[in-house]
C-alpha cells in the first residue's frame, strides 16, 4: 500500500453498529465503539464526532452476504448505509464481504475474557471487534492496495 489512509470501518446492524479504527502502514485496527441503532438507523452526531476525532481518509462497511453469496435484506440495508456515510461526509466508502466476523468476533471475545479470567459476556465489544476483523480484512485484501 503506497499511501498512509486511516480508517473507520463499520459492522452494520438494526440494533447496533460496531465501529474499529485503523491505519495502513500496519495493516492494524482496533475496536472503537459499539452505537446504538433503530431500525439501522444511527445517530449521526455521534458518527460526526468519531469523523471530526478520528479524520478518516475512508470508510469500510461490512457487506453482510448470506453463506452462497447472494445478497440479503441486511446487505441491501448495509448498501444504503454505506452510501449514507459517503452521502453525508464527501468520504470514499468502500465495502467488504463479513461473512462469519460476528462469529469470529465472539471467538475472540471469549479467549479474551478467559485469557483475563473474567467471566465471558457476549454483549462485550462484539460488534466493534467485527468491524475490527472487517477493516484488518480489507487492509490485506487487494481492494485496500
Amino acid at each position: 500500500m503506497s499511501t498512509h489512509l486511516t480508517a473507520l470501518a463499520f459492522d452494520y446492524g438494526t440494533k447496533k453498529i460496531g465501529v474499529a479504527t485503523g491505519q495502513s502502514i500496519t495493516q492494524t485496527a482496533s475496536p472503537l465503539a459499539v452505537l446504538p441503532a433503530r431500525d439501522g438507523v444511527p445517530d449521526w452526531s455521534t458518527i460526526e464526532k468519531l469523523v471530526k476525532e478520528w479524520q478518516p481518509d475512508v470508510f469500510i462497511v461490512g457487506m453482510p452476504f448470506n453463506m452462497d453469496g447472494s445478497e440479503s435484506n441486511m446487505t441491501v440495508r448495509a448498501q444504503k448505509f454505506s452510501q449514507r456515510l459517503n452521502g453525508r461526509f464527501n468520504i470514499p466508502c468502500y465495502t467488504i464481504d463479513e461473512r462469519l466476523s460476528s462469529r469470529e468476533a465472539k471467538d475472540i471475545r471469549k479467549n479474551m475474557a478467559a485469557a483475563h479470567g473474567k467471566k465471558y459476556n457476549e454483549r462485550d465489544a462484539i460488534d466493534s471487534i467485527a468491524a475490527q476483523l472487517i477493516l484488518e480484512s480489507w487492509f490485506a485484501s487487494a481492494a485496500a492496495l
